[in-house]
This record gives C-alpha cells, structure tokens and sequence, in this order.
C-alpha cells in the first residue's frame, strides 16, 4: 500500500556528491523506518542506512559512515540520502525500502516490505 519512488542518480566523479531522493505515497506509518539499499551487478543487495520515521535515530554501514547522511522532510513525505566523497565502489542501483518496525538497525533486505524501482548512480574513477 505504501509506493516509493527513488530519484537524483547520476554520473559522477570520484570525489564528487549526490542526493538522492524517495518520496513516498499511499498508506505510510509514522512507526515504519526507512531504509536505503544498493545492489551492483552480479552482486548481492547491500544494506547502506536506515532512519526511523520519526528521525530521532539513523544507522549506516561502515562503509558509508561519515559520507552519507539520511535526512526527511516530512512535509513532502520524502527521505533523502546525501552522498559526499563518493568512490567508484559507491556505483550500483539504490533502493529504498519500508520496514514495518520502527528502528533502523534492521540490515535484512527480506525484512522491508515496500520497496522503490530503485535510481542508478556510477562513480567515476
């Protein structure tokens, strides 16, 4: 019930930024967390961060801490993941995703239930 819909990949060089956003539409819960995940070809989905609905608390993967950053804005339903110092590793398609339970520590991509058609971001070396 709930759609989500990623936007703002692109190209970019290594070093550069990105944000990239996933607004949400139809049936939402304050009690869910969103997650972001990413997934490169031939390679297993990743997990990269969550934050609870109520953006009291966010949680990354190593290797993405202190370079991204999740945010909301509540008003336009929309969570966004600011990307800065991106590497070529970076490069795969991102999701995000639902997680029907409020915490953002969950990493299982079989534990969010809605997910985005996710948006393409390649790095450059």
């Amino acid at each position: 019930q709930v759609q989500l819909a990623e936007s703002g990949g692109g190209l970019v060089q290594a070093g550069g930024s990105l944000r990239l956003s996933c607004a949400a539409s139809g049936r939402t819960f304050s009690s869910y967390a969103m997650g972001w995940f990413r997934q490169a070809p031939g390679k297993e989905r990743e997990f990269v961060g969550a934050i609870n609905w109520s953006s009291t608390v966010a949680y990354y993967t190593d290797s993405v801490k202190g370079r991204f950053t999740i945010s909301r804005d509540s008003a336009k339903n929309t969570v966004y993941l600011q990307m800065n110092s991106l590497k070529p590793e970076d490069t795969a398609t991102y999701y995000c995703a639902t997680n029907p339970r409020g915490g953002p520590f969950n990493t299982d991509f079989r534990q969010y239930s809605s997910w985005g058609q996710g948006t393409q971001v390649t790095v450059s070396s």
